[in-house]
């Protein structure tokens, strides 16, 4: 259920609705800084809203990736491998820490839908980040697009 009044913020959008988000119309609702980044796919700077010790916990990984630059490596990789990426719901209170973006994308034949859920520091920079997806087989086909991805880096 998304709840909207003054305290939380939860706008569901269309890609005609995100345009008109992404220059502050829509019920006066501004879009987190992060999301404008990724819908942008604008890395660059996806990177600079990061504090310098954020964590990423990855819905197909057990540990956590740590640090500014290997979770904007690993945010960079998500977005070559996401097809069709749309965020379609963000909650969370205007001036509050935490917030979640739901998204819908597509790797191959899979659709997917997740979350990200964000938690900012004292700065307002995001200290962590958690990502949840569905369906399973939308986990599985993301764990094996990000390991090609990945591969050639590790080797």
């Amino acid at each position: 259920m998304v709840h909207t009044n003054h305290d939380l913020v939860g706008v569901r959008t269309s890609a005609s609705e995100t345009a008109n988000l992404k220059n502050n119309h829509g019920g006066g609702h501004v879009m987190h800084p992060f999301r404008r980044a990724v819908e942008a796919r604008d890395i660059d700077a996806v990177r600079a809203l990061l504090s310098d010790d954020v964590v990423l916990r990855s819905p197909v990984v057990f540990r956590p990736y740590r640090g500014r630059d290997a979770v904007g490596g690993i945010l960079a990789a998500v977005a070559s491998v996401f097809e069709d990426f749309a965020y379609e719901v963000e909650i969370g209170a205007a001036d509050g820490r935490d917030h979640a973006l739901v998204f819908r994308a597509r790797i191959g034949e899979k659709q997917i839908q997740g979350c990200d859920f964000l938690h900012t520091d004292d700065s307002g920079s995001i200290d962590e980040l958690v990502v949840m997806v569905r369906p399973l087989s939308g986990a599985l086909a993301l764990a094996e697009a990000m390991k090609q991805q990945l591969a050639p880096a590790a080797g």
